[in-house]
């Protein structure tokens, strides 16, 4: 894995760090790899209840791609498609995370950085933090894969709001834009998001990764007027069959904490 991207550990919250702070975790090449390896292995460890992602730093989540990196990497059509299949990668790698994902935003959060930001199931910011996606002013397009996530999160007017203007606007616009889950103080941010973490890490792991999973069919397919198979069906029903469904049931009678193991 790419050292500009790293993985953290505490006990059953994982976190992904951007790690390029000297560039603001502008996105490179090796990044966009090194994010998809690192949600692919997350994604296959059990013990993982949850996963942070966030910005080496203070200033921002990132600023985007790396700029440089156009003449080297991305300096033709042939080019830039090999890149995207790097970037549709990544990003569908938080998409596809069995574990629930929360983006931490705190400063800069544009271009890629924000897509990737979309593609977390929650996002939680710090009051002056900066959006954006201004592609437009560099001639770039984005591409259909790009546009899917920010389409399902805040729907097709919004999404051609912010590219048609390519302004760069604040967290609470972002907020009314259905960008974001929760805006707090930036004092506030690092304790808020742990108590976030708390409580999604204290749920059940096989429920909060059956609604994830849920949550992806439904938008994926469901609203293109896909049919439930008769698997998906019957899967809505499988926590039944779970030890935490019987612990969390029992608790509940003798009014004590669950103790969930995910099985």
């Amino acid at each position: 894995m790419s050292d500009g991207v790293l993985i953290e550990r505490d006990a059953a919250l994982a976190t992904v760090v951007l790690n390029r702070p000297d560039k603001l975790n502008a996105l490179d090449k090796a990044m966009w790899g090194g994010v998809g390896e690192a949600f692919t292995m997350l994604d296959a460890d059990l013990e993982v209840r949850c996963v942070v992602l966030r910005g080496a730093g203070e200033k921002a989540l990132g600023p985007g791609a790396d700029i440089k990196e156009f003449e080297t990497e991305r300096a033709s059509a042939a080019q830039a498609a090999e890149y995207g299949a790097l970037m549709h990668r990544a990003m569908n790698a938080i998409g596809d995370c069995r574990h629930p994902v929360i983006a931490r935003i705190q400063g800069l959060c544009i271009g890629g950085a924000l897509e990737l930001a979309v593609m977390c199931d929650l996002r939680i910011s710090g009051q002056s933090a900066r959006f954006g996606i201004p592609v437009n002013r560099l001639g770039l397009v984005m591409s259909h894969e790009e546009m899917a996530g920010l389409i399902a999160l805040v729907g097709r007017s919004t999404t051609l709001e912010i590219l048609f203007e390519a302004r760069i606007f604040g967290a609470e616009e972002a907020m009314q834009k259905g960008l974001l889950t929760r805006v707090v103080p930036d004092d506030d941010l690092d304790a808020e998001l742990a108590a976030m973490t708390e409580r999604v890490c204290a749920g059940a792991p096989l429920v909060n990764r059956w609604h994830k999973a849920f949550a992806n069919r439904i938008s994926r397919g469901l609203i293109q007027g896909e049919q439930l198979n008769d698997f998906e069906r019957s899967e809505g029903f499988s926590c039944f069959d779970t030890e935490d469904f019987r612990e969390g049931y029992q608790v509940f009678l003798e009014k004590r904490a669950p103790e969930f193991r995910g099985l």
